[in-house]
Parts: C-alpha cells; sequence; structure tokens
C-alpha cells in the first residue's frame, strides 16, 4: 500500500539555499532537470532577479503575500526558516532564509508559534491550541488527511454471494460530533498518516456495544509493519450511551493509524456502528496557528489549550469568545449547542404524577410535576396544561404479608402469621408455616427495602433525581436528564429461608423472582436486570480476544462459573482469521471462602515453608483459603485451595501467579491447590516511617532537605514523598573564620602576657640583687631615721607617699621599651615635718 501525503515541497542539501531545488543525479536533459530548471526561474522571478512578463520590475512583497515554512530537519537537527509565496502571488523582495528553531522545539499548550519573529504567542479569544499536539473534534466531513480503505474477509467455507467490488461504497461516514463506521460486514479501515519529531500518543473517545462487529486499533510504521505487535489492538466494549476512551503511546518518526472494523452479520439483524470521537495525537514539532472553538463551545480567556461547552440554553458560533443566551420564553438548547430550538406545546409526554402517602384518614393524592428540565410552553393554542393536584383517593391496601395497624404506613406480620393485605395478620393454621417472600402489588409508597437512584457516567445532571416513581397499581422509571441515564431501581433481600420441609434437601430451589412489565419508549431503550452475585468468566491461563455478553435469564451458560477458583483444559484454535479460545472439562476448585490469615493453616489446609521461596522482606505473606462443595471419589472432602500472597513491589497491577516447583501442576494429590501470587497490590500503604531525609551541603546560607524511600522499598499508594525543603543555614567557613579570629586574639593575648610576667620578673630579680647588696654593705650601721622624731601631742600633719605601682598606660609603655640598662627603682617615701621646722 502506498500513501501519498499532500504537502508543500522542501528540500535540503549542501552548498545551496534552503528551500532551492534539489535535481540530484539525473542528467541533465531529463525531466527532472527541466523542472529543476524550470523551479530556480521561478524562484529568481520572485527575488526580483528576472524581469517580469511585461519587462518592467515587480512589485515588492508585502507581509500579506507571502508566509513563512521550515525546511526539512538536516542530519545535525538544524533548518531553515524561508519565506513561500502564496499562490497568484507576483511579487520581489522576498526575505531572506534565517535559521529556525531546532526540530524538537515546540510551544506550551494555549500558545502558537509566531512564524515572523519565530517566538511563541498565546492563542486569542475564541481559539485553542495544544502546543505539540493535533486535534479532530468536528466531522461535518472527512478531515483532511484522513482515508478509506475497504476490503472484504473472505471465509474458510469459501467466497459468498458477496462480491469484493461489493465493498466499494463501505466506509467511514463523518456525523458532525463523531465518525460513524460501516454497518455491513466489509472490513473497512480509517486511516491517518502523522510524523512526530518525538515521542508522543494518541487518544479517542469511542462507542462500541455490538460484539457482532469486530473493533480493532493498531498502527504501523512507513514500512507497513505494526510498532509494537505485543499490544493488544482490540478495543473493549462499551455500555449503551457511554463513552469510553482508549490511548496509545507513539514512537517518533512517521506513525501510520488504523481504526478498522468488520461486521459478523447474523440474519436480518442490523449491526450497531462504532463511533469515534475526539481523536488527539500528541508529539508533532509545532503549530504555526490556534484553532477555531468549534460550534457550541467558547473560550473566554487568552492562552486557552481546549474550548470550553456552552451551558443549557446558550449557544455559539465557531470561533466564538462567549456564549448567546437563547430567549428564555420561546426557546431552549442543550449543552453545547450551535443554535437554539423552538420550545414545543407541551403534551402528556411532559409531566408525571405521583402518590403522596397516605395520611392518618387512608387517603392519599396525586401530585402532577413537570419533566426536568422542561422545555416545552404551556402558552400556545394546542399546548397541555399541567392538571391540578391535590385530589385525594382512598389509599390501595397493603401487599401481601402487611397489615395497616389503623396508622398511615403497612407493617410486615408477625413471625407464623399471614396476610392478603386486606385484612388482619392471622396465625397460621395448624401443621402449616408462612410461605416467605414478597409481593409488591400495590405501589402507593416505594417499600422500605428498595431505593431508587439515577446515574449518568459522563455527568451528575441526574445525581439527586428519582429514577422510578410509584404510580399506585405500578412502578415506572422517572424521567432523568439525559438520554443515556441509568434510571436505578434496588430491591435488597437480607435473606434466603426455605421452609421447614425442605430443610436439608439437595438440588431444591433456594428461591424465585418473577415481574411482569412492559416498555413504552420514544428512542432507543434498555431494561437491564441484574444480580447481587457476578458471574465469574472462567480465564484462567487465556488470552482472550474477544467480549462475550450475556443476558441474565439465558439458558446458556456452559462458558461462565460461579466459582472463585475453577480449572479447565484450553484448546486453541483459528478460524476466520480471529484467533478463538476452547474451554474443556471445566472443574471447580473453590467456591466457598474459608478465611485469610497470616498464618499458614487455616482449617486442616497447611502451605509448607519450603513449598514456595522464601520472601526477601520482612513483610508476611498473606494467605487466602478456599474450599469447593462437590466431592468426588478421588477427594472425599472436596478440594481445597491455597493463595499466598506476597508484596513484591516489581511487579505492578495484577503481578503474576507461580505454583510450588514441586507440583508444576498446583497440586501434588489433585485434592489441595496452592498458587503463590506476587504483586505490588499486596504490599502495605506507604507511611512516614518509609522514607527518610537527606541534609545537603549549606551552600550561601541555604540548605536543601531531600526526601527518599528506604531501600528496598516494601510500600505502595498510601502517602508520597514529601517536597524537597529550603532552610537557612551557617556555613562551616563562617564558624572556621569566627574560630580562626579567637584562636589568634588569644594568642596574641598570651604571647603579651607572657611578655608583661617575663618583663616584671626582671625587675624583680633587680631589686633583690641590689637589696642584697645594700644589706651586706651596711651590716654595722645603725639604720637612719626615715622620720622626724615627733613630740608627744602632735600629729603627723603631711604624709607624703610616693608608690612604685604603675598605671596600666606605663605598663604598656614599659612592654613596649626594650632598654634594659636604664633600670629606675621606687621607693616609698615618707615625709613628716612639724611646724618647728
Amino acid at each position: 500500500m502506498l500513501l501519498l501525503r499532500p504537502g508543500p515541497t522542501r528540500g535540503r542539501g549542501r552548498g545551496r539555499p534552503a528551500g532551492a531545488p534539489r535535481c540530484g543525479l539525473s542528467p541533465p536533459w531529463s525531466p527532472a532537470w527541466i523542472c529543476c530548471w524550470a523551479l530556480a526561474g521561478c524562484q529568481a522571478a520572485w527575488a526580483g532577479d528576472l524581469p517580469s512578463s511585461a519587462g518592467r520590475p515587480l512589485p515588492p512583497c508585502l507581509e500579506e503575500d507571502y508566509h513563512f515554512e521550515y525546511t526539512e530537519c538536516d542530519s545535525s537537527g538544524s533548518r531553515w526558516r524561508v519565506a513561500i509565496p502564496n499562490s497568484a502571488v507576483d511579487c520581489s523582495g522576498l526575505p531572506d532564509p534565517v535559521r529556525g528553531k531546532e526540530c524538537t522545539f515546540s510551544c506550551a499548550s494555549g500558545e502558537y508559534l509566531e512564524m515572523k519573529n519565530q517566538v511563541c504567542s498565546k492563542c486569542g479569544e475564541g481559539t485553542y491550541s495544544l502546543g505539540s499536539g493535533i486535534k479532530f473534534d468536528e466531522w461535518d466531513e472527512l478531515p483532511a488527511g484522513f482515508s478509506n480503505v475497504a476490503t472484504f474477509m473472505d471465509t474458510v467455507v469459501g467466497p459468498s454471494d458477496s462480491r469484493p467490488d461489493g465493498c466499494n461504497n463501505s466506509s467511514w461516514v463523518p456525523r458532525g460530533n463523531y465518525i460513524e463506521s460501516n454497518r455491513d460486514d466489509c472490513t473497512v479501515s480509517l486511516i491517518y498518516a502523522v510524523h512526530l519529531k518525538k515521542s508522543g500518543y494518541v487518544f479517542f473517545e469511542y462507542q462500541y456495544v455490538d460484539n457482532n462487529i469486530f473493533f480493532e486499533f493498531f498502527i504501523q510504521n512507513d514500512q507497513c509493519q505494526e510498532m509494537d505487535t505485543t499490544a493488544d489492538k482490540w478495543v473493549k466494549l462499551t455500555d449503551s450511551g457511554v463513552w469510553g476512551s482508549h490511548s496509545v503511546m507513539l514512537k517518533s518518526g512517521t506513525n501510520i493509524l488504523y481504526w478498522r472494523t468488520t461486521g459478523i452479520l447474523m440474519g436480518s439483524k442490523a449491526v450497531k456502528p462504532v463511533l469515534v470521537k475526539n481523536i488527539t495525537i500528541e508529539g508533532v514539532a509545532y503549530t504555526s496557528e490556534c484553532f477555531p472553538c468549534k460550534p457550541g463551545t467558547f473560550s473566554d480567556e487568552p492562552g486557552s489549550f481546549i474550548c470550553q461547552v456552552c451551558p443549557r440554553n446558550t449557544y455559539s458560533e465557531k470561533g466564538a469568545k462567549e456564549c448567546i443566551r437563547c430567549d428564555v420564553d420561546s426557546q431552549f438548547s442543550e449543552e453545547g449547542s450551535s443554535k437554539c430550538k423552538e420550545r414545543p406545546p407541551c403534551t402528556t409526554k411532559d409531566y408525571f404524577q405521583i402518590h403522596t402517602p397516605c395520611d392518618e384518614e387512608g387517603k392519599t393524592q396525586i401530585m402532577y410535576k413537570w419533566i426536568e428540565p422542561k422545555i416545552c410552553r404551556e402558552d400556545l393554542t394546542d399546548a397541555i396544561r399541567l392538571p391540578p393536584s391535590g385530589e385525594k383517593k382512598d389509599c390501595p391496601p397493603c401487599n401481601p404479608g402487611f397489615y395497616n395497624n389503623g396508622s398511615s404506613s403497612c407493617h410486615p406480620c408477625p413471625p407464623g402469621t399471614f396476610s392478603d393485605g386486606t385484612k388482619e395478620c392471622r396465625p397460621c393454621p395448624a401443621g402449616t408455616e408462612p410461605a416467605l417472600g414478597f409481593e409488591y402489588k400495590w405501589w402507593n409508597v416505594l417499600p422500605g427495602n428498595m431505593k431508587t437512584s439515577c446515574f449518568n457516567v459522563g455527568n451528575s445532571k441526574c445525581d439527586g433525581m428519582n429514577g422510578w416513581e410509584v404510580a399506585g397499581d405500578h412502578i415506572q422509571s422517572g424521567a432523568g436528564g439525559s438520554d443515556n441515564d441509568y434510571l436505578i431501581l434496588n430491591l435488597h433481600i437480607p435473606g434466603f429461608k426455605p421452609p421447614t420441609s425442605m430443610t436439608g434437601a439437595m438440588g431444591s430451589e433456594l428461591g424465585r423472582i418473577t415481574f411482569v412489565f412492559e416498555t413504552l419508549c420514544s428512542a432507543d431503550c434498555i431494561l437491564y436486570f441484574m444480580v447481587g452475585k457476578k458471574l465469574a468468566l472462567c480465564t484462567n491461563n487465556i488470552t482472550d480476544f474477544t467480549v462475550k455478553e450475556m443476558v441474565a435469564g439465558s439458558d446458556d451458560y456452559t462458558n461462565l462459573v460461579g466459582a472463585f477458583v475453577c480449572q479447565s483444559t484450553i484448546i486453541p484454535s483459528e478460524s476466520k482469521g480471529f484467533r478463538a479460545a476452547l474451554s474443556s472439562q471445566s472443574i471447580i476448585l473453590a467456591d466457598v471462602f474459608l478465611g485469610v490469615t497470616v498464618e499458614t493453616t487455616l482449617q486442616n489446609i497447611n502451605i509448607k515453608e519450603d513449598m514456595f521461596p522464601v520472601s526477601p522482606s520482612q513483610i508476611p505473606d498473606v494467605h487466602f483459603f478456599y474450599k469447593s462443595s462437590t466431592t468426588t471419589t478421588s477427594c472425599v472432602k472436596g478440594r481445597s485451595t491455597a493463595v499466598k500472597m506476597r508484596c513484591n513491589p516489581a511487579k505492578p497491577g495484577a503481578g503474576t501467579i507461580s505454583v510450588p516447583s514441586k507440583c508444576p501442576a498446583g497440586t501434588c494429590d489433585g485434592c489441595t491447590f496452592y498458587f503463590l501470587w506476587e504483586s505490588a497490590e499486596a504490599c502495605p500503604l506507604c507511611t512516614e516511617h518509609d522514607f527518610h531525609e537527606i541534609e545537603g551541603a549549606c551552600k550561601r546560607g541555604f540548605q536543601e532537605t531531600l526526601y527518599v524511600w528506604n531501600e528496598p522499598k516494601w510500600c505502595i499508594k498510601g502517602i508520597s514523598l514529601p517536597e524537597k525543603k529550603l532552610s537557612t543555614c551557617e556555613t562551616v567557613d563562617f564558624w572556621l573564620k569566627v574560630g580562626a579570629g579567637v584562636g589568634a586574639f588569644a594568642a596574641v593575648l598570651l604571647v603579651a602576657l607572657t611578655c608583661y610576667f617575663w618583663k616584671k620578673n626582671q625587675k624583680l630579680e633587680y631589686k633583690y640583687s641590689k637589696l642584697v647588696m645594700t644589706t651586706n654593705s651596711k651590716e654595722c650601721e645603725l639604720p637612719a631615721a626615715d622620720s622626724c622624731a615627733i613630740m608627744e601631742g602632735e600629729d603627723n600633719e603631711e604624709e607624703v607617699v610616693y608608690s612604685n605601682k604603675q598605671s596600666l598606660l606605663g605598663k604598656l609603655k614599659s612592654l613596649a621599651t626594650k632598654d634594659k640598662e636604664d633600670h629606675f627603682e621606687s621607693v616609698q617615701l615618707k615625709s613628716s615635718r612639724s611646724p618647728n621646722i
């Protein structure tokens, strides 16, 4: 298959300007050379190098006469921005090529690349941009780049009456907001090719409700080879009216996307087509323009990456900045509407009635209400008015098994009694017992074991609404808020008790439910009846590419079992090019849950320690124990199953299931089965004890604290790692400087004190030597009087004291003086004088 992708011609090469034609190695007389010379002449004429056909110079090019494009990327990942003249424009003086942005460059969401200055600018109001992505959400026609390819699938039996050329008219059909697949038995592919500069993804929404049509999505490269053959290309079924989503990662380079459907016709029943919308592809290089919002949406802020949906009773056109309100008296619109509709006249289908609970007089009131939201008009000539409410009627009798004790409500009969609802409860005759059960014949008030609700997958407009309304002798579905609402009525049965005569009987019927219904729908509607116990599909060791859908009540349950664990023999087969799996000899291994514990033994079921490898973690394994209620000649006590759940963070999701190495079949005796289930989901939730902090170095007064998980990590989910913390700190250099300063000061002080005491010691030594010399020279002499005698009664009026103590300044001066020859002695002199002298 050859795919041609239209686009501007771009060239590259060495020794030539970006955008110039590349002629290759063809001979000069070949058509390729002739085209190259013709293109070169055209470029010269655009640049003003050649005169026009009229012999006069071309006018200079204006900005609206040309646009910019990038050349193809070269091997170094660079490219050039060149000016390309618009069609039917003759001008001269195009801007010179300049070096462009790198090939992997892209703008952020809500921005586009302004090619003139090569900068990212925000999108204006009424537009949006995905940055490095493209989106297809308008399907009025098949967008550029999409194509349809239809083929006919031959069967194994042989060609049928249909000819391959009968599929020429089969294709995907645009339907406005979505595109619809074919409805016949042809194989039709919707194809789109895209070249990504970096890894990205593709995302789309779909509705796939009919299993009689096969729907697959896969990706090929430019060599028509599947990019990832291991991926599941079969798309899952969705519920009716529910939009599902599908996303696949894309690799850089050329990606060819295929949406392929094949119908399997069963008689005259027509298949429901597959619907696809909102295709988003991320990973393109850049977008040079913003996309206008589609009708029914708006964008009121610059730099938007998505358009908002207009609310109810408003509308908008393409590229709208805001929504316009409809005339609320005569018009209405749904959410996301592109225009307003005229309100129709009200009919009997636009309102409903309800009954109030019975009062003390045994009366009920009939109340009429409009269906919300109300879209009809009462003021038109042929419109129906809302009937008056408040009419009282006699309450219907109680349902069988209930009685009225004089109040406004019905009460169940005491044990051992019965009632038809119209009389008092009476005891059962001797030898009989009441037939327990619920029988609802009258619907004046919703029974206590019932509840009703409204649910929608895509919105919450019907939250709080009653899904069903009581209507006297029946109960009916409510109005809801949208066409795809689920109106739910739940009946809770607390338990079942078989009659005493049937106690212990095997194979007896446990219970039965019977109800009468009819469906009166103005559009497509489906009534689902579901029970609380889910039918388990036995899929152990099976890779099934189809999804089987069975309606409750069907007698065909050959491929379904109600068990926790089952064993079956799988026989693979190939049919019509689709893989199918045949299950044979299904055996129930466990349909009764015994319990769960960290111990290895429960009710005589023991898991030996040497059966499985020892867990490397300290987290204990959790054991689930099951048994089967059926017995065989080999297993007189029935089969039992033990599942060991082990925490293994390296195996996310469903993890892996293994069997003991000594018992490759999972059992050694055929009666007890053992499985080791390793999964990250078996690990405990993460707490603050599962991570620790690491403090970084103090840089420029700030210290960064990081939080990392403990290794190995034995937890999942729970709390997340705290964000890194930045705090102030004092660097080690500061304290080193302070310590060095203090040390230097202490050293200087120590030297000064040493010098001081040494100097003082020198003086004391000199004084002592002089004193010794003086004492030796005057041993025989009497000491001289150190003062004049004072007569009795006289006072020593003056006393002059000369101290040899030096001041602090003097001490410092003496320390600075190093002259050892000048030694002076300070002697304390006392003088006394008398008035007689």
